[in-house]
């Protein structure tokens, strides 16, 4: 982590000349293969660079800017990674590095009540501000005690001026996180709007177009007498389009009432075909391009699979223009099954006959890892975030624009896909963006992530228009410390995002569900054992599709080439895709519309477009069969579709694949009932309409596709309350809540970890999961590495430390992934202090010559007569000290030390014997240790 310095001068901003060099570049290098960090050290030039791009900080402010080293011929997002690409010394810059006393002595000083009004004032300015943290390395986790500190300083020094002009300030200081709420709510529907409003249009593409207008889609996904409702944003549009049509030059105002009138009649040509059929305007492209020979079907479906690979292809290719490289000292400690090994590199003998590690050649190092952010749903990734972890360019501004127009390309494309789960990962874009507006959010992490999760509530409010289960969702699954005061804010923004999105009406229903549907009968008492068998099987299949997607990805996915080119993989999915879901009416449609029609009830009064009605009992079995070939489809395209380098989400396909089983199985009970109408079982159900029944099959589809959600994502009651949300109906929840627990238990039982859990671990983020305690059989002494006098600094003879032998306890740290760790200040074996990595390598930076300079690491007596001069002192390091670190006996159950990384937000643990120095665990250690009790348990 890094801060703004008091004053411009420091080590990164006067380099000596010979640090500019010019890397000898070997002939046979592989110029597609990045190099290793390593080869680019040699060439680095003194830049001074903009830190508003997200490749850089997480959430810079816009204004700042920061001292680089960057190569002449920088691989693509290697650099600006962290400072520790280098073992020579720190690449970053001294701009975020700025230290004015210890960050918790100082702070805690100063929050006294027995300081006066002016001291307090003075205090602030002098400490607070320049103590900001706005920078963290790439894969360390956030500070949260030092966040907290930082802003309970700030409220006090904001709160101690009692004059008018301080009211106003510290009454707007308490009203930005509602405003920042509102702007997140607002930004989010509107985004979500665009996004439904165009991938319809260019999803019909694949069948045809509409001669009246080529954006136009080809008729709506719900009845007539919906799409003529109108809104003044759909208003406005139509008047665009109308003028478009009739060649007329006016812009009409859109509070004319008598606009609105004219408008009305013209509202249908927004749906190519608003009844529902193929209407004259509608051209296939059957028309457009004939081939002697061949019929018009095989056109159509020639031209269907082409434009299925071309969407997926464009998607894809707009993904992998956010390609992240991670250098191979992060991935050798943090991302492979090594997960915080304690060292990455070779031993050598001593005289005294220890090891000692030694630096390892380039071609010792690991590939660099690289992953891509805007591809998959992000929710794993945004979970991961939310609980400390930095992702550096994971929440940008590119990420949030080419992650919208991969969306539409990879909706449109008919891949067994979804948007849903990319609208948290869009929605905590722009959270993390808009909390550039306030310094309060920008420069305090932990205050941030309060506005992330109250966006990533709000991208599931506009997903499913169910503003209270974007609530639970946040509350449920993604947030890691949530506090009192963020639950009402977080309802706050997804109201508001709820209420933009009913405005702006993207499904021309004047609704903010994607679809509603209503069950006029009420259930009867012997469905209950369906509606747990439903549920049962829902959790079946929930964990099944886990279990494939592991296989799949450790199987297929490893293949070289396709490890290579993930864009082969995407074409081969489109290909598969194309191929068989053109000849089933199910597979072909949207997901979303297909999930609508499982789940509506059956009305005699209205024309059944899907043959999902039989009007008798002998027109079940054809539309079982049809369902059931569906069902296997869609099932086997969802699990090679996951994972695949396009924004897509597992939401609504994983709700498709349970509603055509769910569906099926109510299609079947309803030919029993039909078959047996005397049964005193069924009483007076049989016959309960003309050729039906009381029955209603999609009751039993929207239970499986909430059932198998919740196998796939464990989520309980945010999932009855979407839910209810869809239908509006009371009388379904007992159902729906009986049928999700009935799923979980079932998926609990035949894989215990979630979709999250499983990319989280394949990818291998230090998440340390706090809504799943395992049960420990040992204490911290079996996790404790033996201590190494590299990895600490004993002061017993003398506090005074040469520069030169702390930088390379600092490059010990950094090669072994503690970035964010910590050494440990040790005085006759007894612990007296600890100074984070962060701050001694910002301390080190300010020196002017580390070769020849002796640092003071602990409070002498005749300099602690002035406060200033010691502040002044650059070589004085007792400043940065935490006098106080946290520390737990070598017998502590491993109970107390998991309570003490989850509640308190520790980065490190230090470990005694007796009171004396026994080893320090960090927090990555500790994670790979709850892993290997997974592995070990078989829940991996």
């Amino acid at each position: 982590m890094s801060r703004p310095p008091p004053s411009s001068s420091s080590r990164a901003g006067h380099l000596p000349e010979n640090l500019i060099m010019t890397p000898a570049i070997p002939d046979s290098a592989d110029s597609s293969s990045p190099p290793s960090p390593t080869f680019w050290r040699t060439a680095l030039t003194r830049t001074h660079s903009s830190i508003s791009d997200e490749r850089t900080p997480l959430l810079p402010s816009a204004g700042r800017s920061r001292i680089r080293l960057q190569s002449a011929a920088e691989p693509p997002r290697l650099l600006r990674l962290s400072s520790h690409q280098s073992i020579n010394g720190s690449l970053r810059g001294s701009r975020h590095h700025s230290r004015a006393g210890s960050w918790g002595a100082r702070l805690v000083t100063a929050l006294k009540s027995d300081r006066k009004h002016m001291d307090s004032m003075r205090e602030s300015k002098s400490s607070i501000y320049p103590d900001d943290r706005v920078w963290y390395d790439q894969f360390t986790s956030t500070d949260w005690v030092h966040d907290s500190i930082a802003d309970a300083h700030r409220v006090k020094a904001l709160r101690s001026r009692k004059d008018f002009r301080g009211r106003v300030k510290a009454t707007f200081d308490g009203a930005q996180g509602w405003i920042l709420s509102a702007v997140v709510g607002i930004i989010t529907a509107s985004i979500a709007y665009v996004v439904d409003v165009s991938e319809a249009p260019v999803f019909d593409w694949k069948d045809g177009y509409c001669s009246s207008g080529f954006l136009i889609s080809e008729k709506a996904s719900l009845p007539p007498s919906h799409s003529r409702c109108t809104t003044p944003a759909k208003a406005w549009r139509a008047g665009i389009l109308h003028t478009r049509l009739t060649r007329q030059s006016y812009f009409p105002s859109v509070f004319n009432l008598e606009f609105y009138e004219v408008l009305l009649s013209e509202f249908a040509a927004f749906n190519c075909c608003p009844d529902g059929d193929r209407c004259d305007a509608w051209e296939s492209w059957s028309n457009f391009v004939q081939i002697p020979g061949v019929s018009e079907k095989y056109v159509e479906f020639g031209i269907f699979v082409c434009l299925v690979v071309t969407f997926s292809t464009l998607s894809c290719l707009l993904t992998l223009t956010t390609k992240t490289i991670v250098p191979s000292t992060y991935h050798i400690s943090t991302l492979d099954e090594n997960l915080a090994a304690t060292s990455t590199q070779p031993k050598v003998p001593q005289d005294d006959g220890t090891a000692s590690p030694v630096f390892a050649p380039e071609e010792n190092l690991a590939p660099p890892m690289v992953y891509y952010s805007a591809a998959g749903s992000g929710v794993a990734e945004v979970r991961v975030i939310l609980s400390g972890f930095v992702l550096h360019g994971f929440l940008g501004a590119k990420t949030l624009i080419i992650k919208t127009l991969a969306l539409i390309l990879s909706v449109a494309s008919g891949l067994s896909l979804g948007k849903e789960g990319p609208f948290v990962h869009i929605a905590t874009c722009v959270g993390n963006i808009a909390c550039r507006l306030f310094s309060k959010y920008d420069n305090n992490d932990g205050k941030r992530r309060e506005v992330l999760s109250a966006a990533a509530a709000a991208g599931v409010a506009v997903a499913f228009g169910a503003p209270i289960g974007g609530v639970l969702f946040c509350l449920e699954e993604v947030a890691y410390f949530f506090p009192a005061k963020t639950l009402f804010r977080t309802f706050f923004c997804c109201i508001t995002a709820a209420l933009t999105l009913k405005f702006l009406n993207p499904y021309g229903t004047s609704k903010v569900v994607m679809f509603e549907v209503r069950y006029l009968t009420d259930w009867e008492f012997f469905e209950i054992a369906a509606f747990i068998t439903v549920g049962s099987l829902g959790g079946a299949t929930g964990a099944i599709f886990i279990k494939a997607s592991r296989s799949w990805a450790k199987s297929f996915r490893k293949i070289p080439v396709i490890k290579k080119w993930p864009i082969a993989e995407v074409m081969l999915v489109a290909l598969i895709t194309g191929l068989v879901s053109y000849w089933n009416p199910y597979t072909k449609i949207p997901v979303a519309k297909l999930l609508f029609n499982l789940a509506s009830p059956c009305d005699i009064n209205k024309p059944d477009d899907m043959g999902l009605c039989p009007a008798d009992m002998d027109e079940i079995f054809p539309i079982g069969v049809t369902l059931a070939i569906a069902f296997f489809i869609k099932g086997i395209l969802t699990i090679i579709t996951f994972g695949i380098k396009v924004p897509a989400g597992i939401y609504v396909p994983s709700m498709v694949v349970g509603g055509l089983g769910g569906r099926l199985i109510g299609h079947l009970i309803q030919w029993t009932v039909l078959r047996f109408p005397t049964s005193p079982i069924f009483g007076n159900c049989a016959a309960h309409v003309t050729g039906q029944s009381c029955i209603t099959p999609g009751v039993y589809a929207l239970i499986a596709a909430g059932s198998t959600m919740c196998g796939v994502t464990r989520l309980s009651v945010t999932l009855v309350v979407i839910l209810f949300e869809l239908t509006g109906s009371l009388d379904y929840v007992l159902p729906f809540s009986l049928a999700i627990l009935v799923s979980k238990w079932t998926a609990d039982f035949m894989e215990p970890l979630s979709i999250y859990d499983l990319l989280t671990n394949l990818n291998s983020y230090p998440f340390l999961n706090n809504k799943h305690k395992p049960v420990f059989t040992s204490d911290l002494a079996d996790i404790l590495p033996r201590v190494r006098r590299e990895r600490l600094i004993d002061i017993s003879n003398s506090p005074l430390v040469s520069a030169g032998s702390l930088r390379r306890k600092l490059e010990i740290l950094h090669q072994a992934g503690e970035v964010d760790g910590g050494l440990p200040i040790i005085r006759d074996e007894v612990l007296v202090g600890l100074i984070p990595a962060p701050d001694l390598e910002y301390a080190l930076d300010n020196l002017e010559d580390e070769a020849e300079t002796l640092c003071l690491m602990a409070k002498v007596t005749s300099f602690d007569d002035s406060d200033d001069e010691a502040l002044s002192d650059p070589t004085d390091f007792s400043s940065y000290i935490d006098p106080a670190p946290l520390a737990l006996d070598i017998q502590s159950p491993m109970d107390l030390v998991y309570e003490c990384f989850v509640k308190l937000g520790l980065r490190y643990v230090c470990v005694t014997r007796e009171g004396k120095y026994a080893g320090m665990t960090h927090k990555k250690t500790f994670v790979k240790y709850m892993r290997e009790l997974e592995e070990r348990d078989g829940h991996m």
